[in-house]
């Protein structure tokens, strides 16, 4: 059967590091067939909004989604409906994609990149289970007005809600157990329940789900002594499990211990497992058109995509082991380039990658 990829590749970098995945997609001889829309801010070029219906339409339709990058310094003018950013949200939104899983290895060939000593993060491997779709992203109301009491009251105040439901942490704290259970069986849930009712309630769930995951250890920390511990002791976590807002500050403070944020992949998943697949990092407009743009996490994140949402482990195992071998091999691009290797292109880590798959 014919799997139905759509491909967004976006802004900025977003169409050269697309193309090195297609090219490695198609090297493994599966029943894919590709489609392309625009995304972001290429979108509201051609169409005057970031998320076309057309683009939607693809999306929904789709069995995963490749995704590029989106946006662009020349649109930050923009009201902030049609920036380039709302069409990710929009995507979350639409397509119930409510756990982010991000990996952070480092591999071994890589570990003087790193920002910590070699001997703080040598054979790091975390995974941070982020949930996507609630939280004071989505939370209402939220907005400005005139502060209605206190010592500012009559003053223009801007305001956000911080908001869960009980369904929305069940799931993403089952997600997070069983991502564990298939690991080292160490679940950390991250919050601030010593200051937030939604973290109490929060961790107050989790407890409850810990009981149909008896063989699982469950532990607690609130989020800056996680963000602490990320830097002291990085390899003392194996899965954490957290809401929106502080999920998108842990992965990306994550992400530096392994050198380049150019290196980490990407899952966002709903309750079907169709899943958006997209590099951690963002469009870099400076670089793009250079060919210098490490295409790498995005490589990872298409082995992901058949991991998670094609049922081919093998596949994936196999663009995974070939990433590994251009490493072993001395190729970097730019942003992971050090004395001693070998800087290369965009194209030709894509290159090396195929020759490696063969």
């Amino acid at each position: 059967m014919t799997r139905k990829i759509a491909v967004l590749p976006g802004d900025g970098i977003g169409p050269e590091i697309i193309d090195q995945a297609l090219r490695v997609l198609s090297a493994l001889n599966l029943d894919l067939s590709f489609e392309t829309q625009p995304v972001g801010g290429a979108a509201y070029a051609q169409h005057g909004h970031p998320l076309p219906p057309a683009t939607l339409e693809l999306a929904k339709s789709a069995d995963a989604i490749l995704f590029g990058a989106v946006g662009d310094w020349k649109y930050d003018s923009l009201p902030r409906e049609h920036r380039p950013e709302q069409a990710i949200l929009g995507l979350r939104k639409a397509l119930g994609l409510f756990a982010n899983l991000r990996p952070a290895i480092l591999y071994e060939e890589l570990a003087n990149a790193s920002s910590l000593k070699p001997e703080v993060v040598a054979g790091l491997d975390i995974l941070i289970v982020r949930e996507l779709t609630g939280d004071i992203y989505f939370g209402s109301p939220r907005g400005v007005r005139e502060a209605p009491d206190g010592p500012f009251k009559g003053e223009r105040q801007g305001f956000d809600t911080m908001l869960y439901t009980e369904p929305e942490v069940r799931r993403i704290a089952h997600v997070g157990f069983q991502a564990a259970r298939k690991r080292n069986k160490k679940l950390c849930s991250v919050d601030k329940a010593n200051v937030l009712e939604t973290s109490q309630f929060w961790r107050d769930i989790v407890i409850d789900v810990a009981k149909s995951y008896p063989d699982v250890e469950l532990t607690h920390m609130y989020v800056d002594n996680a963000a602490m511990q990320l830097v002291r002791a990085p390899k003392a976590f194996d899965v954490i499990v957290t809401g929106n807002l502080f999920g998108d500050i842990l992965s990306d403070e994550a992400s530096m211990l392994t050198g380049s944020i150019g290196m980490l992949p990407s899952a966002s998943l709903n309750e079907s497992n169709q899943g958006l697949y997209e590099p951690s990092h963002g469009s870099a407009p400076d670089i793009a058109g250079q060919n210098i743009a490490n295409p790498l996490a995005t490589i990872l994140s298409a082995a992901m995509m058949l991991r998670y949402s094609l049922n081919a482990d093998d596949q994936a195992k196999r663009i995974e082991a070939a990433v590994q071998s251009v490493l072993k091999q001395g190729l970097r691009t730019l942003d992971i380039h050090e004395e001693g290797t070998t800087r290369v292109s965009t194209s030709e880590m894509g290159d090396a990658v195929l020759k490696a798959l063969k």
